[in-house]
């Protein structure tokens, strides 16, 4: 057995960062969860936008991958990707989504749980038009999570479509490609504190109304 799977039982860290109580929180989950942002973007934390997304398909067999989150309101939670890739042919199947932001520099996490539904054509467009055009081409040329030959079986066609699209100043947008949005049903602030006693507050949504809830750690 080695050094590091021997220490794994003792390794812990005290959580001491800061605290979270309902005094503190903002009026609505979105307004909560652009202060924290704001404040993993300004500790300089890597890829504050990061988040991980589980899914699961027909048979309830779960899976989970880290995305980029690219845009958040009222309405929801958005990432885009491939709507032919595993997690749309889950987010297809069952139409629910659970996403945790693990912002673990500042011993924080967010967890977002709810619905899914595809994002309009022009939020898509508008998303489409600032990505860099390697990756437009990119997704053009990828075709995400199905089973491929080789490295050079990717580059491959990626030449191809760099030649399909040369002579366009601007690259359209992938019939097979756009965002979900995960539309929340309960958003938890999680707060890590010392001894285990973390602070945990749920924005909990029951119709058009939203309650706070304390949960115990």
């Amino acid at each position: 057995m080695s050094e590091a799977n021997v220490a794994l039982p003792s390794m812990r860290v005290s959580y001491e960062a800061g605290a979270l109580d309902e005094s503190s929180l903002a009026a609505t989950w979105y307004e909560q969860l652009q202060l924290w942002f704001d404040e993993a973007v300004q500790a300089e934390l890597v890829e504050p936008n990061a988040m991980v997304l589980a899914t699961a398909d027909a048979d309830g067999v779960p899976s989970s991958r880290t995305v980029l989150c690219k845009g958040f309101d009222e309405r929801g939670v958005v990432f885009f990707t491939n709507y032919t890739s595993a997690k749309s042919h889950d987010l297809k199947s069952t139409r629910v989504a659970a996403a945790t932001f693990p912002w673990l520099g500042l011993q924080r996490q967010v967890n977002v749980r709810g619905t899914v539904e595809k994002v309009s054509s022009a939020e898509t467009a508008e998303y489409w038009d600032v990505r860099p055009r390697g990756s437009q081409l990119g997704a053009w040329a990828s075709p995400q999570s199905r089973v491929v030959a080789s490295r050079e079986a990717l580059k491959s066609s990626l030449s191809g479509i760099e030649r399909r699209f040369a002579e366009q100043e601007k690259v359209p947008v992938p019939p097979h490609w756009g965002g979900w949005r995960i539309r929340p049903e309960s958003v938890e602030f999680w707060q890590g504190r010392p001894d285990r006693l973390h602070d945990r507050l749920r924005f909990r949504r029951s119709d058009a109304t939203w309650t706070v809830e304390r949960l115990a750690p």
